[in-house]
């Protein structure tokens, strides 16, 4: 929605798996190491398979984009959020938060570009918490100057949820895979 087709180029570990899944039934020397990781740009959730010999730790960020990467030998391809072992559920909510703080002006420029999506839906409208009335504040508060942070925001719309917060939710919720539109996650 909010987004060009790109690819990845950095992701964070969620979970490094060294003898791959458990319930996997390939002979255990045949069985690779997995890693379990989020994109920092689209969120994307991804199967990586390490490098022989490369141990990775979570919360680790590794380039997976079209150069040489250094720890990571391919990627299997995207994994649903029921896919993620229980190490890297708990850890995925944590990475969201860091690479929403880390980017905070990203966010901050959703708020400020937003736009309608129908006669009756604004971008605004989904994230969760925020309604008609916090819409209509923020888009009539932007019109002067723009916001310049999650501070800035709270300070000017008056008894907003916080919106950084706001956001991860959203972006969790993208993850989950039930949402109609996407405006964070892949």
């Amino acid at each position: 929605m909010t987004q060009t087709t790109q690819r990845e180029e950095k992701a964070i570990v969620l979970d490094f798996l060294p003898n791959g899944y458990p319930f996997d039934k390939t002979p255990s020397h045949k069985k690779t190491a997995i890693a379990q990781a989020i994109g920092t740009t689209k969120f994307t959730l991804l199967e990586l398979v390490p490098k022989k010999y490369v141990h990775l730790m979570p919360h680790q960020e590794v380039y997976i984009g079209e150069g040489k990467r250094e720890e990571i030998h391919h990627i299997n391809g995207k994994i649903p959020l029921s896919k993620l072992t229980g190490n890297a559920r708990m850890e995925a909510e944590f990475i969201v938060n860091e690479i929403v703080t880390n980017d905070e002006t990203r966010f901050v420029d959703f708020f400020n570009n937003s736009q309608a999506l129908s006669m009756r839906m604004h971008q605004l409208e989904l994230l969760p918490g925020l309604g008609k009335k916090h819409m209509w504040e923020i888009i009539d508060e932007r019109k002067g100057d723009p916001f310049k942070s999650f501070q800035d925001l709270k300070e000017r719309v008056k008894l907003i949820p916080d919106p950084k917060k706001l956001v991860i939710k959203r972006i969790m919720k993208e993850l989950e895979g039930t949402e109609k539109y996407k405006l964070f996650a892949d």
